[in-house]
C-alpha cells in the first residue's frame, strides 16, 4: 500500500474520521515509481513504437520579415526515403481555416481587435524567424532533415521590428501592411476619473518604468505530435503532450473544417506544459495533414534548437506604473499603462495573459482607485502565450516593486506599509475596485508567520555581517494574491466519472489532465477520503477524448477545486445509489444506513457492507433492488459560481558579490494560503518548482532578439536557465484559510510560487544594491547587468 495515515472528508459535513491515505497526508507519489524506472509513456515512446511512422522535419524562415517569392521543391521531392513535401500551395487548396484565437479584446475606436491569419504553413509572406513554410515526411528522421535543406525558397526580406515600444510608435514599421498601426487592441479598466482624483489629493507619488523580460517555457519534454488517419472510418488521431484535449480537438476540427467527432486526441504521459501546451501550434494539423496524405502515420519531434524557433514564448512587457500615497503612507490611487508583445500572430490564448488577470493589481490592499490600461502590440517575433502564471506574476510584480520604491521614498518599513494597506479578514468578501471579489485570507497574519520564520528583525545584523565580508546583502518581500479556477466571471466546468467494475475496482476518468503534478496520487487520495476505497483498487484515466467524454484540462491552478467539485459530486450520487443497494442487502431501511470510511451499516446495529461489496453486486441483477439501474457508474459535469483566491507572502534574501556581479540567494521562506492543502508534499512541491521558475526570470532567462529579428539565445549556451545549484532550500509552510467556494474548500497552488517568487527576487536584488548607489535595474539581473549597474554608479567602495 502507497497511502498510511489519516483523515475522512464528507462531501458536505467536511472532515469526520480517521482514513488513512486520505485529504491532508504526504502520501507518496504513484506516478513516480513507472517514472523512475523508465516506465513513463510519452508522445515519442508511442511514436517510436507505432510500425510503419514517417518523420516529419519542418521548413523555417531564416528572416524575420520576408515576401516569398517561390519554393522549389523538387530536389527535396526526389531525395531518397522522401514521401512527401509540402509547402502553402498544397495547404491552400485543403482550405484550411486559420488556428484559432479563443477571446477578442477591442480596439481604440471600440471596434474587436484585428486577428491576423496563422495558418499552418506561410503563404506568401514570412513575419517571424523560424516561420513554417514547408514540410518534408520521410522515412527517417535524418532522411526528412537532409531533404529539408533541399528546399530552395527565394525570399525578399524587409526591415522589421521586435522591440514592443518601438512597435507601439505609429510611426513603426507595420507587421501586417493592411493595419494602420501595430496596435492590436488597446484596453483601459478601473475609473480614470477616480484615479485621476486620487493623484490630484496625494501627498506623495511614485512613478517607474519595468520591463518584464520574454522567457522560452522549456519544458522538459519538448513538444511532439503523431499523425494518424485511417480511411477506413475517415478519423484522425492525435497522439501529443496537451493540456487541453478536448479543447485542442474542437479547435483541430475547426481548422480542417469537420466536424469534432472525426477526430480523437490522446495525451499520454506529459513532461511538463506550464502554458505552452495549451497552445495551438501548427504542427498538430501539419501531422494530422501529412498522414492522411502518406496513408502512415507522421511523427513530429522537436529539439531544443527547433524550439526556440517555433516554441510560442511568453511575458515580455513594458509598463509605466504609478502610485498615489497620502501623508501617512495610504493608497489612493494606481495608474498602470502596459505594453505586451503578442508577436507576429495571435497565440489561441495570446490574449488571455496580459489582460485577463489585470485584477491582480489591486493586490491585497485597500486601495480605492484605479486607471489601467493595456495595449496588444504585434512585432515580428514568436507569438506569446500564457505561462506559469498568466499574467498574475507581472501584476504582482508591478504592484509589490511600486509599494518597494514608495515605501523608501516615505522612509518607511516596507512589510509595515504593505500592512498599512492591508485588506483586514472581516471585510470579506472585499470587492476590489479592479474586477476581482476576494472571498476569504488572512493577510496579515500571512505575513506575520512569514516575517518570523524569515527572521525579518535580524536581517540588519546579517547584512552588516555580509558587508564585514565584502558583499551586498538584500532582503525582500511580496505580498502576493491571484485568481485560480477562472475566468473571474463564470469559473469553467470540469467532469469526473466514477465507474465501479463487476470486481469492485473503480475508474476514475478525469476531464483535467496531469503534466507532471501528481494528479494521479491526489485524485486517488480523494477516492480513499470520501469513498473509502482502497488506494490500490483504484485507476485513473485521462487524456483520451474517446474514453473521457469531457473535460477542461489542466491550467490556471484549477484542478483541485474544479474537478475536485466534479469529483466530490460525483461521487456523492455513488453514495446515494449504493445507500439504496446497502438498505437492500442489509434489509434495513435506508434511513438507518449510515457511511463511513468505505463502510455502509445500520444505526444502532452490528450490520454493515462495504462499498467494494455493494459494487460487486450491483452488476448481478438477483441482488439488486426492484427498478433500480444495474451497475455502479456516475459521472458529474460542474461549474463553480465563483473562482479562489491564492495568496501568501514570499521573503528572499541575497548576497551580491559586487567584484563579479554574481547574486546568491541564501534563502527563500513562503507562507501560502492554498486553502484545504490535500496532500502538503505535492504543495510544497509545486511551490518549489514555481519559484524556481520566478527565480530564473528574475536572475538569467531571457530572449533576445538582434535587430534584424535574429534569435541570440538560441540554445541552452546562451539562454540561461536557473540550475539546482542557484537555487536554496526553500522554507514553504501553509496558513491554510479554506475557502467556501468549492466542496474540498482548496484555492489552487501550481502557480503560486512564480506569482511571488518574481516581485520577491527582484525586491532583494534591489535591496542589496541601493547602499551602493543603484535604485534600478531590470531583469534579468545577470551577473554582467549588476555589475554595470555598480561600476556605473561609481560607489563600490561603499561596501
Amino acid at each position: 500500500m502507497l497511502f498510511e495515515t489519516d483523515s475522512h472528508w464528507h462531501p458536505e459535513r467536511g472532515r469526520e474520521t480517521v482514513v488513512k491515505g486520505g485529504i491532508g497526508q504526504s502520501v507518496e507519489r504513484r506516478e513516480d515509481i513507472r517514472f523512475l524506472r523508465g516506465l513513463g509513456r510519452y508522445t515519442d515512446d508511442i511514436s517510436a513504437a507505432m510500425s510503419g511512422a514517417l518523420h516529419m522535419v519542418v521548413v523555417r524562415s531564416p528572416h524575420a520579415a520576408a515576401r516569398i517569392l517561390s519554393i522549389d521543391a523538387g530536389a527535396a521531392r526526389n531525395a531518397f526515403g522522401v514521401c512527401a513535401v509540402l509547402t502553402g500551395d498544397d495547404m491552400a487548396a485543403e482550405n484550411f481555416h486559420p488556428l484559432p484565437v479563443r477571446m477578442r479584446r477591442e480596439r481604440r475606436n471600440g471596434q474587436t481587435n484585428f486577428v491576423p491569419p496563422y495558418l499552418p504553413l506561410a503563404v506568401d509572406a514570412v513575419r517571424h524567424v523560424g516561420d513554417a513554410v514547408a514540410v518534408v515526411v520521410a522515412e527517417t528522421h535524418d532522411q526528412a532533415r537532409d531533404a529539408a535543406e533541399l528546399v530552395d525558397v527565394a525570399y525578399e526580406s524587409t526591415d522589421c521590428v521586435t522591440e514592443v515600444s518601438l512597435a507601439a510608435s505609429p510611426e513603426a514599421l507595420r507587421v501586417w501592411v493592411s493595419e494602420p498601426d501595430n496596435i492590436c487592441f488597446d484596453q483601459r479598466w478601473g475609473d480614470s476619473a477616480a484615479c485621476d482624483a486620487a493623484f490630484a489629493s496625494a501627498r506623495h507619488v511614485v512613478s517607474e518604468r519595468f520591463v518584464i523580460s520574454r522567457v522560452a517555457t522549456s519544458s522538459l519534454e519538448p513538444r511532439s505530435a503523431l499523425g494518424a488517419f485511417d480511411r477506413k472510418t475517415q478519423r484522425y488521431t492525435l497522439h501529443a503532450g496537451l493540456q487541453s484535449p478536448h479543447e485542442m480537438r474542437n479547435d483541430i476540427a475547426a481548422v480542417f473544417r469537420l466536424p469534432p467527432d472525426r477526430f480523437r486526441l490522446v495525451s499520454p504521459d506529459v513532461g511538463g506544459a506550464f502554458g505552452l501546451k495549451g497552445s495551438f501550434h501548427p504542427e498538430l494539423v501539419l501531422v494530422l495533414w501529412a498522414s492522411r496524405l502518406t496513408g502512415r502515420p507522421v511523427r513530429h519531434v522537436c529539439d531544443r534548437s527547433e524550439a526556440f524557433l517555433s516554441d510560442h514564448q511568453s511575458r515580455d512587457h513594458v509598463s509605466e506604473v504609478s502610485l498615489a500615497l497620502d501623508e501617512a503612507g495610504r493608497f489612493l490611487g494606481l495608474r498602470v499603462s502596459t505594453l505586451a508583445n503578442l508577436g507576429a500572430y495571435i497565440a489561441s490564448d495570446g490574449l488571455h495573459s496580459p489582460t485577463n488577470n489585470i485584477g491582480g493589481l489591486a493586490g491585497q490592499y485597500t486601495t480605492p482607485a484605479f486607471d489601467v490600461r493595456v495595449q496588444g502590440v504585434f512585432t515580428h517575433t514568436l507569438p506569446t502565450c500564457p505561462y506559469r502564471g498568466a499574467g498574475r506574476p507581472e501584476a504582482s510584480f508591478y504592484i509589490e516593486q511600486i509599494i518597494d520604491k514608495a515605501a523608501r521614498r516615505l522612509g518607511m518599513d516596507r512589510a509595515e506599509i504593505r500592512r498599512l494597506n492591508m485588506i483586514p479578514p472581516e471585510a470579506m468578501p472585499f470587492k476590489t475596485p479592479l474586477v476581482f471579489t476576494y472571498d476569504s485570507g488572512e493577510f496579515e497574519t500571512v505575513l506575520d508567520k512569514c516575517m518570523a520564520a524569515a527572521d525579518w528583525s535580524g536581517f540588519e545584523a546579517r547584512r552588516s555581517q555580509a558587508k564585514a565580508r565584502g558583499m551586498l546583502r538584500g532582503i525582500g518581500i511580496a505580498c502576493v494574491i491571484e485568481v485560480a479556477g477562472g475566468p473571474h466571471s463564470r469559473p469553467f466546468e470540469e467532469s469526473a466519472e466514477i465507474r465501479f467494475d463487476a470486481t469492485g475496482k473503480v475508474k476514475i476518468l478525469a476531464g483535467s489532465h496531469s503534466q507532471g503534478q501528481g494528479h494521479e496520487t491526489v485524485f486517488v487520495q480523494m477516492a480513499r477520503e470520501i469513498l473509502g476505497v482502497p488506494a490500490d483498487d483504484v485507476q485513473i484515466i485521462y487524456g483520451d477524448t474517446d474514453i473521457v467524454a469531457h473535460g477542461r484540462g489542466t491550467f490556471g491552478s484549477r484542478t483541485m477545486m474544479a474537478f475536485g467539485a466534479a469529483f466530490t459530486r460525483a461521487a456523492q450520487k455513488i453514495i446515494d445509489k449504493a445507500r439504496i443497494i446497502a438498505a437492500h442487502l442489509l434489509e434495513a431501511d435506508e434511513r438507518s444506513i449510515e457511511f463511513t470510511d468505505g463502510h455502509f451499516s445500520v444505526r444502532g446495529a452490528n450490520r454493515h457492507i462495504s462499498l467494494t461489496d455493494i459494487a460487486c453486486a450491483a452488476f448481478v441483477p438477483a441482488r439488486m433492488p426492484a427498478g433500480l439501474e444495474i451497475g455502479l457508474c456516475e459521472r458529474a459535469i460542474v461549474a463553480l459560481d465563483k473562482p479562489t483566491f491564492p495568496n501568501g507572502c514570499h521573503i528572499c534574501e541575497v548576497e551580491v558579490d559586487p567584484l563579479t556581479g554574481l547574486a546568491d540567494i541564501v534563502s527563500y521562506t513562503v507562507i501560502d494560503d492554498v486553502g484545504t492543502v490535500v496532500n502538503p508534499r505535492l504543495v510544497k512541491g509545486q511551490i518549489h518548482g514555481g519559484v524556481a521558475q520566478g527565480i530564473g526570470q528574475v536572475l538569467s532567462e531571457q530572449v533576445v532578439y538582434a535587430d534584424d529579428g535574429q534569435i541570440v539565445t538560441g540554445s541552452f549556451m546562451d539562454y540561461g536557465m536557473p540550475r539546482a545549484d542557484g537555487l536554496p532550500l526553500m522554507q514553504v509552510e501553509s496558513h491554510a484559510v479554506p475557502t467556501a467556494t468549492n466542496p474540498l474548500g482548496v484555492k489552487g497552488a501550481g502557480e503560486a510560487g512564480t506569482v511571488g517568487s518574481l516581485p520577491a527576487t527582484m525586491s532583494a536584488i534591489k535591496d542589496a544594491l541601493m547602499p551602493a548607489g543603484v535604485d534600478h535595474i531590470d531583469m534579468p539581473a545577470t551577473p554582467l547587468r549588476i555589475w554595470q549597474a555598480l561600476n556605473v554608479t561609481g560607489k563600490n567602495s561603499a561596501t
